[in-house]
């Protein structure tokens, strides 16, 4: 019997996940996959829409009653944080940094990105957010839509195209303040149809033979790239498929807890009793 999965288009899902994709994960079920972007598979997942799914780490204080956090597959990372961008002429002036009467840009109000955007900007918050298509809000900004847009992935690559400067990445900022690694996509598996230990084992296996032979995924990970230019997949790649997509570990565990830790005490998110070191076998 398949099981459903919903990945991202994005080089980073489509590379890891191309094994069991294709049926080349021995043991592993037929998947029926669909591609969505995250803000998307935050909201399906909480009908239960699919069986294995990638989602916000901001939208587990919502899932885990219905689904195991799987410690592999996901992106977390250092180096690899959302940006705050802005044109160059808001940015050059004193005290840029202070958001407090601008109109910002988020591709989702339940992605890791808007919630680390709350946190930094939590004593000079905007004056309003909109939440819009991810490929709208770097035209949005330098067309003068928005005083500032919050981006993610490939956009960090891509943004002097736009004429537009960084005015935080709040990747650094978070590493500055808490020593810990950045952790930005989730993989769950829906209690009741996925076993998890099993599918944690069909992920480590997709992303040991990605790892082995990257030639072989290639074609199918530009088909879904976006129009992005072969460079810029090979830098997307690098950069958040890691030693964390492989295992999250002691570190990738504590930054889950550092981060939903933090937006609970700020009431951003609900509480979670969850043990994240054991959410996925629970």
């Amino acid at each position: 019997m398949a099981h459903s999965l919903a990945i991202s288009p994005c080089p980073n899902d489509t590379f890891v996940f191309h094994a069991l994709v294709h049926g080349l994960v021995p043991g592993a079920p037929p998947v029926d996959v669909t591609y969505a972007d995250v803000d998307v598979t935050n909201t399906a997942a909480e009908r239960g829409a699919f069986d294995l799914v990638k989602v916000s780490y901001a939208a587990l204080p919502w899932l885990l009653d219905d689904y195991h956090l799987l410690p592999c597959g996901g992106a977390l990372g250092r180096g690899c944080g959302p940006l705050v961008l802005t044109r160059p002429n808001r940015s050059d002036r004193p005290g840029h940094a202070d958001l407090s009467g601008a109109t910002v840009a988020v591709p989702g109000d339940r992605t890791t990105a808007y919630l680390l955007f709350r946190l930094w900007a939590a004593e000079r918050p905007p004056a309003r957010i909109e939440v819009v298509p991810f490929h709208e809000i770097m035209p949005g900004v330098a067309a003068g839509r928005y005083d500032a847009g919050l981006v993610i992935h490939e956009a960090r690559f891509t943004y002097p195209r736009h004429g537009l400067t960084a005015l935080v990445d709040l990747g650094e900022w978070w590493e500055a303040d808490t020593g810990l690694p950045i952790p930005l996509g989730a993989i769950l598996a829906r209690r009741g149809a996925v076993d998890p230990q099993a599918a944690a084992g069909w992920i480590r296996e997709s992303v040991r033979q990605a790892w082995a032979d990257p030639a072989a995924s290639r074609e199918y990970v530009l088909a879904h790239a976006q129009e992005m230019e072969p460079d810029v997949v090979d830098r997307h790649i690098g950069l958040y498929v890691n030693e964390f997509t492989a295992d999250l570990g002691d570190a990738g565990f504590a930054a889950v807890r550092a981060l939903l830790g933090r937006a609970a005490d700020a009431g951003l998110v609900p509480q979670t009793s969850s043990s994240f070191a054991t959410a996925w076998t629970s």
